[in-house]
């Protein structure tokens, strides 16, 4: 005989997810959300609408994305009625009880993710980002947790639908990456990635120490938001040194064979930047000034933010000891993110890009 659907905990998870509706249909205001569907639909009728095609593309954008929302909105607070009435009859029949504890879930998870938008309030959260990953102290180790770590953010990036474009990759000595840039895409991709910002640690048994002791290695990551050219970012020429190299890293026969790749230095902020995935060297050069204005709009915020915290009395310590989060391999298994205490014991689930849980409890914590 099959076991009986434990339904003790749906009249809570009901309340929640009524609860929840509320507070988005507050925060999306569908009835203002429709009259801007329908201002950019006008917009998009009207003569001549293809003929400056980046601005098009922009309000098609904005378009979908207005138009998804309240889609989703609308359909989640459907079905939350929907599971009221299945409820009641799943009190008496089993196979009902079986279905509203699956649509529960369901629901659950499409409205967790509709309310990620109440979390985003920064002026470049909801556009594309930059991101990069740089090997810190370690040698070989440190190199390998780079690679590692561009794994997992990868992976995370297609669970979540969201495109990747490599812009560089510089491999280790012997193996691992030195750096790795690629542009993220997707909605509210700058928001969320943003929450990865800082120093990551691993420990675990050095694959690469014959005596297989265990060994602490550091990797950083960087995050900048993409922005359109319509954003003036004030750059001297004469504080740029510009660099050519032969591009390497993986590849194959895809991997240029002439010095196209290009690294530009900003000497006044330190700030560096590369791009090696074009084909010439003038399209390499275009990409890393469009790059270094995305780092330098970055600086800028960042200064903002610290100058904030320092009225405040929030001061904190950027060095390499100051990790965000550390994944700890042995002598157990966790990975604990130190800002929030948010840990999970699964490192390898983590590891394959299941990260969602540390980035929205920190953006729960700074919203």
């Amino acid at each position: 005989m099959a076991e009986a659907v434990n339904t003790d905990s749906v009249p809570a998870r009901l309340t929640s997810i009524q609860e929840n509706l509320v507070l988005l249909d507050d925060y999306l205001d569908p009835t203002e959300l429709q009259t801007e569907v329908e201002r950019l639909e006008d917009e998009m009728q009207q003569p001549g609408f293809w003929d400056d095609q980046e601005k098009a593309a922009r309000i098609s954008s904005e378009h979908s994305r207005a138009q998804k929302k309240l889609t989703d909105f609308q359909g989640l607070k459907d079905e939350a009625d929907d599971l009221v009435d299945m409820a009641e009859m799943a009190e008496v029949d089993e196979e009902m009880a079986l279905e509203l504890i699956e649509q529960l879930a369901s629901v659950e998870h499409r409205l967790g993710a509709l309310e990620e938008a109440r979390l985003f309030s920064g002026e470049y959260d909801a556009g594309d980002a930059l991101v990069t990953v740089h090997a810190g102290a370690g040698g070989t180790d440190s190199q390998d947790w780079a690679e590692i770590l561009l794994r997992m953010y990868l992976r995370w990036a297609e669970r979540r639908g969201f495109s990747v474009e490599m812009k560089e990759a510089s491999e280790g000595d012997e193996a691992g990456l030195k750096s790795a840039t690629f542009l993220l895409g997707g909605e509210n991709a700058y928001g969320l990635i943003a929450a990865e910002r800082g120093v990551h640690r691993l420990v675990r048994i050095s694959p690469f120490d014959s005596s297989a002791r265990r060994h602490t290695s550091f990797a950083q990551v960087d995050v900048a938001p993409i922005v359109d050219e319509t954003v003036d970012v004030e750059i001297d020429e004469s504080d740029l040194r510009i660099d050519t190299y032969r591009a390497s890293g993986a590849g194959g026969q895809h991997v240029n064979k002439t010095d196209s790749a290009v690294r530009i230095t900003h000497e006044p902020t330190g700030v560096v930047v590369q791009c090696q995935n074009e084909r010439s060297q003038t399209q390499n050069k275009a990409q890393a000034m469009q790059m270094l204005k995305s780092k330098l709009i970055e600086l800028e915020e960042r200064k903002r933010s610290d100058a904030v915290n320092a009225e405040r009395g929030e001061v904190k310590d950027v060095a390499w000891g100051s990790q965000i989060r550390s994944y700890v391999l042995h002598p157990y298994t966790m990975v604990k993110d130190h800002r929030t205490e948010f840990e999970v014991g699964d490192t390898q689930r983590v590891l394959d890009g299941d990260i969602d849980g540390f980035i929205r409890e920190y953006l729960n914590r700074t919203a």
